[in-house]
């Protein structure tokens, strides 16, 4: 190579080599961006004493934007509460959906299980919440898993054209009913209705126990409209028994939670992450509570 090539040559890598160079540094300064998951906390785990009202406030005080109350609750009170203190009401959690499941033998609690479901959607489209947590059905001695399935879907069939009226969506939730106990089925389950009124509200923390968060995230994809966040120690569970599994503070049980927030980054979801987590008995709790849902988010 001539002297003048080489010359050449080295200005062309230099400036290459500045520029990669510069490049990271504005990379490193650069922002980073802000993950749109907006927290609220399940109405029913807030263990401070008061008014629905009080309540609320000390929601607000603790750095929460949204709550999560469960139906059936005096509907001025609620809305008063959320006018007053502008928290947001994300979703409502079904109140009848245990005792009165739609999956039951008996017609009549079946029944009763639906009309509970239809006055938590109309609870909701009060509030301006835009989905409803349901537990579709429960298997047991009584129950087997194939007529769950069928009556859960028969009856929330019928709910699904006063969903679509009210603009409310049905978020089917996994919790430990022994049933759609993997992601796969979940999906299935979900796209069987054929209509964008059913979707799920994943519950981050009662995977643990037989899975991972962050695979169930990627299979349902956009089905999710809403999420739970809580922890899990499967070193509990195995220690002292099954529900003391629930009993960890956040980031000390067995969430890997980079890789969940990855998971749901992968799948663009964006909106509520509402804590369902012991913890919330006082207005020191609830603030402990909204910081490490600052950190998880940020994981």
């Amino acid at each position: 190579m001539s002297t003048k090539n080489r010359r050449s040559f080295l200005k062309l890598t230099s400036a290459a080599a500045m520029a990669v160079a510069a490049g990271s540094l504005l990379a490193q300064d650069a922002p980073a961006k802000r993950r749109k998951i907006k927290k609220a906390i399940m109405f029913g785990t807030v263990g401070v004493k008061g008014s629905v009202m009080e309540k609320f406030a000390a929601l607000k005080e603790a750095g929460f934007e949204g709550v999560e109350p469960n139906s059936h609750m005096d509907p001025d009170e609620v809305l008063r509460a959320r006018d007053a203190t502008g928290l947001e009401i994300c979703s409502v959690c079904c109140g009848t959906h245990w005792a009165k499941p739609v999956s039951d033998p008996n017609p009549g609690t079946r029944k009763e299980g639906l009309d509970g479901l239809l006055q938590a959607l109309r609870d909701a489209k009060r509030y301006g919440a835009s989905s409803v947590l349901f537990v579709p059905a429960v298997v047991n001695n009584r129950v087997t898993y194939d007529e769950a399935y069928q009556r859960s879907q028969e009856e929330i069939r019928k709910a699904i054209p006063v969903a679509q009226e009210l603009g409310v969506k049905i978020a089917i939730e996994n919790v430990w009913n022994q049933f759609l106990l993997s992601p796969m089925e979940a999906a299935r389950y979900v796209d069987e209705f054929n209509s964008p009124w059913i979707g799920w509200h994943f519950d981050v923390g009662n995977v643990i126990n037989y899975g991972w968060p962050e695979q169930w995230v990627r299979i349902l994809g956009k089905r999710i409209q809403k999420l739970h966040i809580k922890e899990f120690s499967r070193s509990r569970r195995d220690e002292e028994g099954l529900w003391k599994g629930f009993e960890v503070e956040f980031l000390k049980g067995d969430n890997n939670w980079p890789a969940v927030m990855k998971a749901l980054d992968d799948i663009g979801y964006e909106g509520w992450g509402i804590a369902e987590q012991g913890g919330g008995g006082t207005r020191e709790g609830l603030k402990k509570l909204s910081a490490e849902m600052d950190q998880i988010f940020k994981s």
